[in-house]
Parts: C-alpha cells; sequence; structure tokens
C-alpha cells in the first residue's frame, strides 16, 4: 500500500461544493488534482470557487508551495483516475449514481490506488456492491466545507484490504485534517448523527412557540457552541462539577436529563416546517445573502479554527 508521502495525484470525481472544496485543499497542499463533473460548467465553478476560496485555504497552511493551477479537467472519470494514487469521490448521494461510477472507474485505476467516499449518508456495505474488487474503497466523510472543517470520519470493513485506513489517515494528516474511525457503521455516521439529533430538537423548539428561528440559533453560538468548538460533551461535562469528574455530573444531572430526553420532540419537516424556517432565516438574517452569510461563516470558521490551533498538540 501505497505511503501517505508518495501521494501526488488526486482525482476529484464530482465536483460540486463538496468536490470543489476537496480540490482546493489538495491543490494548497502542493499535489495535482484531475476533476471529472458531467455538469457543463463544472470547469468554471470549480475553478471560481477555487479563487475565492484560496486566500482563506493559504491563510490555514500559509508555508506549502501549492498552484491553484495544478488542476485539470475531464469528460470521462474513467480518464480522471487514470493517473491518480488517490480518489476522492463525491457524486451526488444516490446509490445508483454512485455505483455506476464505481463500474466506470475501477477498470481504470492504478495498482494501489485508493478510493474514498465522501458519502455523508449512504454506508460503505451498501457502495461496495458497486465494485468487482471492493477491497480499495473506504469512507471518508468530510465536514462541509472540507478545506475549512478539519474532521474526516473513516470507515473500514472486512472486505477493505489491510493497510488502506492507515494510509488514508496518514494521507489526510498530512493536509491537516482531524479523523475519527468508526468502529461499526451506522446510517449518517457520528458527526451528522449528532447533527441531527440537535437540528431535531431545534426545530420542535419553533414549531411549538418556545423560541424563534434566530434565538435558537443565538442559544448555540452564543451557549455551547463556543465550548463545543474546544472540546467534546463527554468531556465538557466531566469538567462541569470539579474533582469529580464524569461520574459526579453524573450522579448529579441523571434526573434532570431523563426528565428532559423524553420530552424532547420528534417533528417532521413538512412543507409548514420548512416555510417556518425559511421565514425565521430571512428574519434572523435581515436580507442578507447567502453569499454574505457564507462569507461570515467562513471568516469566523477560520478565526475559530486559528484559535483552537494554538492550544491543541499534534496528537489531539
Amino acid at each position: 500500500m501505497k505511503d501517505a508521502a508518495i501521494i501526488e495525484r488526486i482525482a476529484v470525481v464530482g465536483a460540486g461544493v463538496i468536490g470543489a472544496s476537496w480540490a482546493t485543499l489538495f491543490l494548497a497542499a502542493g499535489l495535482e488534482v484531475d476533476i471529472f463533473d458531467p455538469a457543463d460548467d463544472a470547469e468554471a465553478s470549480v475553478r471560481d470557487y477555487i479563487a475565492t476560496a484560496w486566500p482563506v485555504v493559504k491563510r490555514l497552511t500559509p508555508h506549502t508551495g501549492g498552484n491553484p493551477d495544478a488542476i485539470r479537467f475531464f469528460s470521462d472519470a474513467g480518464d480522471a483516475v487514470a493517473n491518480a494514487q488517490f480518489v476522492q469521490e463525491n457524486v451526488p448521494e444516490r446509490l445508483p449514481v454512485k455505483l455506476a461510477t464505481y463500474a466506470e472507474i475501477e477498470p481504470r485505476l492504478v495498482p494501489g490506488a485508493i478510493v474514498a467516499t465522501s458519502t455523508s449518508g449512504l454506508m460503505l456495505s451498501e457502495l461496495q456492491a458497486g465494485w468487482t474488487d471492493p477491497s480499495r474503497l473506504l469512507l471518508a466523510h468530510p465536514f462541509n466545507p472540507p478545506h475549512l472543517i478539519p474532521l474526516v470520519e473513516l470507515f473500514a470493513n472486512e472486505h477493505t484490504a489491510p493497510g488502506i485506513l492507515e494510509t488514508a489517515e496518514a494521507f489526510y494528516a498530512s493536509l491537516g485534517k482531524e479523523t475519527i474511525r468508526l468502529q461499526r457503521e451506522v446510517p449518517g455516521h457520528v458527526a451528522n448523527r449528532l447533527q441531527a439529533a440537535l437540528w431535531r430538537e431545534a426545530i420542535h423548539l419553533v414549531t411549538t412557540g418556545v423560541a424563534s428561528v434566530g434565538d435558537v440559533d443565538k442559544a448555540i453560538w452564543a451557549g455551547p457552541g463556543i465550548r463545543w468548538a474546544a472540546m467534546g460533551p463527554h468531556t465538557l461535562f466531566s469538567l462541569a462539577t470539579g474533582a469529580g469528574g464524569m461520574r459526579a455530573f453524573c450522579e448529579r444531572f441523571a434526573d434532570s436529563f431523563h426528565r428532559w430526553w423524553p420530552d424532547l420532540g420528534t417533528p417532521q419537516i413538512t412543507e409548514d416546517v420548512v416555510q417556518k424556517l425559511a421565514d425565521g432565516i430571512a428574519d434572523e438574517w435581515q436580507g442578507q445573502g447567502l453569499g454574505d452569510i457564507g462569507e461570515k461563516r467562513d471568516a469566523l470558521i477560520l478565526d475559530i479554527l486559528e484559535a483552537v490551533a494554538k492550544h491543541r498538540s499534534p496528537h489531539n
């Protein structure tokens, strides 16, 4: 299996928002990137994305000699992967589309190439059905946008070749990513399930009239969201009661959680709910466009990442 240090050419298959963000990160790290996306405007869209994101990603990786023009575009997925040691697949989250893509690229892969799927909801076992030899495929789900958010969730199973997972971990670490390993597969992996649980209750609080969309958002970014940028919930709760740690926290607050949990909501995303949330976002941001909001998000994330990096050891 190839060592992460000799991975020099990447193929990005599927170049929507996730694929373009991955491409930006790979280029900033000094890698060469070959891209396939069937959209007529794919090349223009990706180049525009890279140009916009380049100052941000270079601020995070100032010591690399990346070249935003070290990129080639292909009209055939097989041609795009034909020279790549590592393939990041980001085609739409529809199983037939992914399986058809795998059938197209598998015969063209170079020996030892790794294919990492960015799927956020499909499971590795489902995706392996599209392969003659599934041993080179693993799950590598990023958090959007990948050029900013460090997390990559990894999963390999008994059909994955030995060393694939470790090589992928080393490769992503070389890009400054933080990886976690799933020990068994579940729909939505880890981070999206946590995110879904929080959003479910956030919707419930809005639709039952407890708080507005804007105030629910503020309750997160001005409250626990700040702590979560530093540490996870288990660690934070273990710090909440002094020297007693997690055991003391559970002894003190178990009854409260047992009262809250049964009262949590189970809303559905109906048209009425969508309209209420959309109206709430419009009220919260007072007419600002999504582009402006996105720029503000990226600037905040960048500041947070730089601040957090000062306090993290290389092994965290």
